[in-house]
């Protein structure tokens, strides 16, 4: 009586399993994606997501430390497959917390047709983001470049002198997204619309 008794329990137990299995698996699978969100929030409270502003700050008068030197280093990638070579002017600087800095990048169109590209910024260590502040950036707006032209992409900044002690080096790191696609898709969406 107890072998048929446990065989009959069986099948219950394993729908009771594989009931919990499902819903673990449904529960991580939404833990997942709210994780992104959740982290983005995090990091931008906390300020160590290394993602600037990406809105221009305004430039007070402020002192200058000039006892304090703060090395930035410029480094450029572009997307897979985009037409464009993309550099820094100059690829480092020496500068003191509070100065005005006027620098810039170089970009060239390499393609026979007019493209346009989104420039997204990144500053390590993260937790330097919150002081390095653009008043100007190529990368507040699109750029679009004809078939097989240059442009000198401005960029205009200071490191803020509250800048913790600890941190020496900031390295600010441009991406260069190819979004020709997009642009036009959104101008034949904005003609239809009218």
């Amino acid at each position: 009586m107890t072998t048929e008794h446990q065989q009959v329990n069986k099948p219950k137990s394993n729908r009771k399993l594989i009931s919990m299995l499902v819903i673990g698996c449904i529960g991580m699978f939404g833990f997942g994606f709210a994780l992104v969100p959740l982290y983005d929030v995090l990091c931008e409270k906390l300020g160590i997501n290394g993602k600037p502003a990406n809105t221009a700050s305004s430039y007070q008068a402020i002192t200058v430390d000039t006892s304090r030197i703060v090395t930035v280093e410029f480094i450029s990638q572009v997307q897979t497959g985009m037409p464009w070579q993309f550099e820094p002017q100059t690829k480092r600087l020496e500068v003191h917390p509070g100065e005005l800095i006027h620098t810039a990048f170089l970009a060239r169109n390499m393609s026979d047709r007019a493209t346009v590209g989104q420039a997204i910024p990144s500053v390590s260590p993260g937790q330097g983001a919150a002081f390095f502040n653009k008043t100007e950036c190529f990368c507040f707006n699109q750029q679009h470049l004809a078939a097989s032209t240059s442009a000198e992409l401005p960029l205009i900044f200071f490191v803020d002198p509250q800048l913790p002690e600890s941190i020496h080096t900031l390295t600010l790191s441009y991406t260069l997204y190819d979004i020709t696609d997009k642009q036009l898709a959104s101008a034949i969406e904005q003609g239809a619309a009218k």
